[in-house]
C-alpha cells in the first residue's frame, strides 16, 4: 500500500506539487479494533499543517489482525469524493492512472465581489467563545445533538435555526451564515476542491416571518452551485484568515445527508477539520434518527460551547417544524424551560450574609458607642472622633426639628467637601429626614430645578444665595449655634422610621434634559456594607477617602463605607481632588488604604505616584462610575503587586445602591484585558434578558437586569418612570431594574459588561458599537487613552457623519500609526476618518469622561482664533493692568506652553478654560511648567489665575 501511494501521488502531482508529498505512515495498536477507536478518533482529529501537507494517510493495524487506513486532506485542497477516490487507489480499487488531479477552481468575479459586499454590510465583529485548549492547533472536537425533525426540508430549516441563534448571540439582524455542499456537477475521476459555497445573511428582525424564512433559506440553498475554489475558502474565512464564524456542511456525504460513507473496509468522516470555528452537520445515529454533528476547533471554541450552540439550533428547528402556521422570528426561543430557569439563576449569588435591615444612623450610633474617641472624620488638619460627631450631628438634627422640618421630609445639603457636609448628611437622617446632595458648583438654574422637583423644607448651604423660592436656608454656623446638649437630643428624638424609608435622594441626568431623583432607603446602604465588610476585610483600621461629589452616588459608598464600619474618613477638599500630585501627597500624609477612584481619575493618580517615588499605605483600590480598560494597571502592578493591594472593578449603578458586583483584578486579567466586572454581590441578582425579558443563553450578549437588596424606592414624582424602569420580576417575583446597559453572564456567573444599549450608532447604514472602535485604537502604538465619537450629520444629513477618534499619546509619533492600525483590523466603514491627538481626555465633575465637552470640542476642533493682545514690549502687569518690568519673557513662555497644549493661538488676556482648557489639561499645563523650570504652579491657581497675563503678574511677584 506503501510503495501504491507513492506511485499515485508521484504521478498526480510530481515534484512541482508545491507541497510535501504524503506518504503512508504504519502504526500497530495493541488492542483489538472495538477497543482501538479512540485511537483512529485521535488520529481523525490531529491537526495538518496549515499548507505544507497536501493530506496524510496512516494505517493502524489492530491486535485483532483488522486495520483502519485513516486519511486526513485540508477541504480547500481535497474534497470529500477524493479522498474516497485515494482511498480506492490505496486499496485497489481503482488504478491511479484513471484518477486526475486539478487545481482549485476560482469563483466567477461576481461572486467574488458579492461575497466581499455581504461580508462588508452584514459579518460579524465575531463571538467570544470559550476557548477549549490553548495549544490545540488545528484540532477539531465534535458534539452532537438529537433533532427531533426529518422533514425534507431540513436544510432550510437548519439554515434558518442557525442563522437565529447567530443573530441571538451576536446581538444583531442579520447574522452571515457559510453553507458549503458537494458540487452536483463535480466531474468523475478527479481530484481537487469541487464543494459548492454560498453565504445566507437572512433578515431576522421581524420583518419577515418564518414561512418566508424558510423559503428564501431553501431558494438559496437550492439556487447556488457554484464551484468553491481557494478564492471563496478566503472569502468564507475557512483559509488562514478566518472570516464566517458559523456554516453548515450541507449533503456532506452520499445522499446529502451527512452521514458516514463507506470506503473500503473503514469510514470516511466528512468533517475532520472544521471549515468553520463551528460546523454543523446533519447527519443520523446508527439507528437511523436525525442528529446534529457540530465539529468545532478546539483552539477557538470549548466543548460545553459548542454543546450549547448545538442544542440551541436543534431547539429552533424542533419549533420551526411544530407548527403550520407562521410566527415571528421574534417568538422563537433559543432555551426551553429547563435551560432557561438554570441560566436565570447563573447571576444569583450562592454565598450568602447575614444581616439585619437597619438605619444608617443607628449603625453609626453602635459605631460611635464602640469607639468613642477613634478619630472618625479629618479633613485640613481638623478632625473629629466618632464621638463628637455622633453628638455634633444630634444638635444638627435637633435645631433642623425645631426649625419646623417634618418627619419624612427633604433637606438639601450644599455644601463644599468639609467636616461640615458629613456631619449635615449624617444630621438630617437623625432628624429622620432624606438629605439631597447637591454640589455647589452646580449652574443656579440646575439647583433651582434640583430645589423645587425634590420639594425641599430646607437647604443647609454656605451659599449667601441659594436659588430656591420657599426653602429655608440655614447655615452650618446657625445649626453650630443651637443651644443644645447631645444627650438632651437624643431625648427629644422623635421616634425614627423604619429602615426602609428613604435615606437619601441623589439626582441622575435624565434622556429628557432634567435630572430625575432617585430615592434610596437606609437598608439599602446597610445591605452593601454587610455584603462587602467580611470579603473586603473593611474595619476600624482603614483610613478612607471623601474625594468625589456628594452629588455622585460613588461618594454615598465612601462615607456611609467608612463611618459604618469604624473606619476615619478623610475629605479631600475640591481643589486637592483636582491636582493628582497634591493628592498623592494627602494619601502619603494620611496613610490612606482603601481608594475609591475612577479609572479616569486613576490614570492621573498613577503617574502622580510614579513621579513621586514614595510608597503609598493603600491595601485595596475600589474602581465605579465607569468602565475599566485593566491594561494600563500593569505598571501599578508593578509597584504595588496583587498580594499588597488588591484592586476591585465594581460595576453598578444610582438606582441600585452604587455597587451591584465586585470582580477582583490581578495582573492576568490585565494583560488579559477583561472585560468581567464579576459576580453579583450576596443580596443582588443580575439577569441578562432580550428584549422579550426572556434569559439569553450563556454568553450571549443582551441587557442587564438587577434584583435584589439594592433596589432604590422609586424616581421621585415619576411614577410613569419608575414602572418602566422598575418592573416585575417574572422569575423570583418582586422587582427588577432594568438598567438599560448592555452584558452577558459567564458560565461562571460572572457578568461581562458591554456598555450602554445606546452606544451603537449608525453610519451610512451601518450599525457601529463605538466601544468596539475604541478597543482597536487603544491597542494602537503609543496609545495611552482614546475616546471615539460620531460627528456631523447634523438635521439628518448622514453622509456628513463621520468616526472621529481623540487619542492621548505617550510620544510624538503622530497619529499615522494608530490610523493604520485601525485599517488593518477593522472594516472600511468602521475606520475612523479623523485620529487627533490630545493631551488629556476631559472629564466630569464625577471623574467620569465628558463625551458631551469632547463632542464639542470635536466639532470645533480649530476653535476662532483670539484677538490678538500684544503683550507689553517690556515688563509684565501690576494689579492694576499697568506694564512691570521683568517679566515678558515669563508671559511669553506661559502663551507658548498653553498654544502646545490647546492647539490655538493663546493671547495675554485669553481665558484658558475657555479656548478648550479643563481639569486634565490644567494638570497637563503645571507639569509642562516644571518640565520647561518654570516657576511650579497649583491647579487651583490656574483656575484662581486663567490667562497669561494674571499667571505671569503671579508668578513674578514670587520672584521679586
Amino acid at each position: 500500500m506503501g510503495r501504491t501511494l507513492d506511485e499515485a501521488v508521484g504521478a498526480w502531482w510530481g515534484e512541482d506539487a508545491g507541497c510535501v508529498l504524503p506518504r503512508l505512515w504504519h502504526e500497530r495498536v495493541p488492542a483489538d479494533r472495538a477497543a482501538g477507536s479512540d485511537r483512529v478518533r485521535a488520529e481523525t482529529a490531529r491537526a495538518l499543517h496549515p499548507r505544507d501537507e497536501a493530506f496524510r494517510a496512516v494505517l493502524l493495524q489492530f491486535a485483532d489482525g483488522q486495520a483502519e487506513l485513516v486519511l486526513v486532506a485540508h477541504r480547500d485542497r481535497l474534497d470529500a469524493p477524493s479522498l474516497r477516490l485515494v482511498a480506492d487507489v490505496l486499496t485497489g480499487r481503482t488504478r491511479h492512472e484513471e484518477i486526475r488531479p486539478v487545481e482549485a477552481h476560482n469563483c466567477e468575479e461576481a461572486r467574488e465581489g458579492t461575497l466581499q459586499e455581504w461580508r462588508a454590510a452584514h459579518c460579524a465583529a465575531g463571538l467570544d467563545w470559550a476557548a477549549g485548549e490553548g495549544g490545540a492547533g488545528e484540532r477539531t472536537g465534535q458534539v452532537a445533538v438529537e433533532l427531533r425533525t426529518g422533514a425534507a426540508d431540513l436544510g432550510a430549516r437548519l439554515a434558518v435555526a442557525a442563522s437565529l441563534v447567530l443573530a441571538r448571540l451576536e446581538g444583531r439582524d442579520r447574522p452571515l451564515l457559510g453553507v458549503l455542499r458537494n458540487w452536483r456537477e463535480r466531474p468523475a475521476g478527479v481530484l481537487g476542491a469541487f464543494d459548492t459555497g454560498t453565504l445566507l445573511a437572512l433578515d431576522l428582525s421581524g420583518a419577515v416571518d418564518t414561512a418566508g424564512l424558510l423559503a428564501q433559506a431553501g431558494e438559496a440553498l437550492a439556487g447556488h452551485n457554484g464551484r468553491c475554489g481557494a478564492g471563496q475558502y478566503t472569502e468564507l474565512g475557512l483559509g488562514a484568515g478566518g472570516g464566517v464564524a458559523v456554516g453548515i456542511l450541507d449533503g456532506a456525504g452520499d445522499g446529502g445527508t451527512g452521514e458516514e460513507p463507506r470506503a473500503a473496509d473503514g469510514h470516511l468522516h466528512a468533517c475532520q477539520s472544521a471549515p468553520f470555528l463551528l460546523t454543523l452537520v446533519p447527519g443520523r445515529t446508527a439507528a437511523g434518527a436525525p442528529q446534529l454533528i457540530v465539529h468545532h476547533r478546539l483552539r477557538e471554541v470549548d466543548e460545553e460551547s459548542a454543546r450549547r450552540f448545538a442544542r440551541h439550533v436543534a431547539f429552533v428547528c424542533e419549533q420551526l417544524g411544530s407548527s403550520a402556521e407562521p410566527f415571528a422570528p421574534g417568538d422563537l426561543r433559543l432555551l426551553d424551560e429547563e435551560e432557561a430557569r438554570r441560566t436565570a439563576e447563573l447571576g444569583v449569588p450562592e454565598r450568602k450574609v447575614a444581616w439585619e435591615p437597619e438605619r444608617i444612623d443607628a449603625v453609626f450610633a453602635a459605631r460611635a458607642a464602640e469607639r468613642p474617641d477613634a478619630v472618625a472624620l479629618t479633613c485640613e488638619g481638623r478632625s473629629l472622633t466618632y464621638a463628637e460627631l455622633e453628638g455634633r450631628a444630634a444638635c444638627w438634627a435637633a435645631a433642623l426639628r425645631d426649625g419646623g422640618v417634618g418627619a419624612g421630609e427633604r433637606v438639601g445639603i450644599c455644601l463644599e467637601r468639609s467636616l461640615d457636609l458629613v456631619v449635615a448628611m449624617l444630621a438630617v437622617l437623625k432628624a429622620d429626614c432624606v438629605y439631597v446632595p447637591m454640589d455647589p458648583a452646580y449652574p443656579a438654574d440646575r439647583l433651582a430645578y434640583t430645589a423645587e422637583d425634590a420639594g425641599l423644607r430646607a437647604v443647609v448651604t454656605t451659599l449667601d444665595t441659594f436659588p430656591g423660592d420657599g426653602v429655608w436656608c440655614v447655615r452650618p454656623q446657625e445649626l453650630a449655634a443651637w443651644e443644645c446638649e447631645p444627650d438632651t437630643a437624643e431625648a427629644t428624638a422623635r421616634p425614627a422610621r423604619a429602615p426602609e424609608e428613604a435615606a437619601y435622594v441623589i439626582y441622575t441626568s435624565g434622556s429628557t434634559g432634567r435630572p430625575k431623583g432617585v430615592v434610596v432607603p437606609h437598608r439599602n446602604v446597610v445591605a452593601l456594607l454587610a455584603a462587602t465588610r467580611n470579603d473586603f476585610g473593611l474595619g476600624p483600621d482603614d483610613t478612607w477617602t471623601l474625594f468625589h461629589s456628594c452629588a455622585f452616588d460613588f461618594s454615598v459608598w465612601e462615607v456611609w463605607g467608612a463611618l459604618l464600619t469604624g473606619a476615619r474618613l478623610v475629605v479631600v477638599p475640591f481643589w486637592v481632588s483636582r491636582s493628582p500630585e497634591e493628592f498623592h501627597a494627602l494619601m502619603l500624609a494620611e496613610r490612606v488604604t482603601v481608594l475609591n477612584q475612577t479609572p479616569s481619575a486613576f490614570a492621573q493618580l498613577m503617574e502622580a505616584d510614579r513621579l513621586s517615588g514614595e510608597q503609598l499605605a493603600v491595601r485595596m483600590v475600589v474602581f465605579g462610575g465607569e468602565a475599566l480598560d485593566a491594561r494600563p494597571l500593569r505598571t501599578w502592578f508593578d509597584r504595588y503587586p496583587e498580594d499588597r493591594c488588591r484592586v476591585v472593578n465594581m460595576f453598578g449603578i444610582t438606582e441600585t445602591t452604587v455597587h451591584v458586583t465586585a470582580q477582583t483584578v490581578t495582573r492576568r486579567e490585565a494583560l488579559s484585558g477583561s472585560r468581567s466586572v464579576g459576580a453579583a454581590l450576596p443580596g443582588w441578582y443580575l439577569y441578562v434578558l432580550d428584549e422579550r425579558q426572556r434569559p439569553v443563553p450563556c454568553g450571549a450578549p443582551g441587557e442587564i437586569y438587577v434584583g435584589g437588596e439594592g433596589l432604590a424606592l422609586e424616581y421621585l414624582g415619576r411614577a410613569g418612570l419608575t414602572r418602566e424602569r422598575f418592573v416585575p420580576d417574572p422569575f423570583k417575583g418582586g422587582r427588577m431594574y432594568r438598567s438599560g446597559d448592555r452584558g452577558r453572564l459567564l458560565p461562571d456567573g460572572r457578568l461581562e459588561h458591554l456598555g450602554r444599549l445606546d452606544s451603537q450608532v449608525k453610519v451610512r447604514g451601518y450599525r457601529i458599537e463605538l466601544d468596539e472602535i475604541r478597543t482597536v485604537v487603544l491597542e494602537a502604538p503609543d496609545v495611552t487613552a482614546a475616546a471615539v465619537v460620531v460627528e456631523g450629520g447634523e438635521a439628518g444629513d448622514t453622509a456628513q457623519a463621520r468616526i472621529a477618534a481623540y487619542v492621548v499619546l505617550r510620544g510624538d509619533g503622530g497619529t499615522e500609526p494608530v490610523r493604520l492600525h485601525a485599517q488593518s483590523v477593522l472594516p472600511s466603514y468602521m475606520v475612523p476618518t479623523s485620529v487627533i491627538a490630545v493631551p488629556a481626555l476631559p472629564l466630569t465633575a464625577n471623574g467620569k469622561l465628558d463625551t458631551r465637552k469632547l463632542a464639542e470640542h470635536a466639532v470645533t476642533s480649530a476653535p476662532p482664533v483670539p484677538v490678538p493682545v500684544p503683550v507689553p514690549a517690556s515688563g509684565s502687569v501690576d494689579a492694576t493692568g499697568s506694564p512691570r518690568d521683568g517679566d515678558t519673557d515669563l508671559a511669553a513662555s506661559l502663551a507658548q506652553v498653553c498654544e502646545t497644549l490647546l492647539g490655538v493661538p493663546v493671547g495675554p488676556d485669553d481665558n484658558f478654560f475657555l479656548l478648550g482648557g479643563n481639569s486634565l489639561l490644567a494638570v497637563r499645563l503645571t507639569a509642562l511648567m516644571r518640565e520647561r523650570g518654570m516657576p511650579p504652579l497649583q491647579v487651583r491657581e490656574l483656575y484662581l489665575h486663567p490667562t497669561v497675563t494674571r499667571l505671569a503678574q503671579l508668578l513674578g511677584s514670587r520672584r521679586a
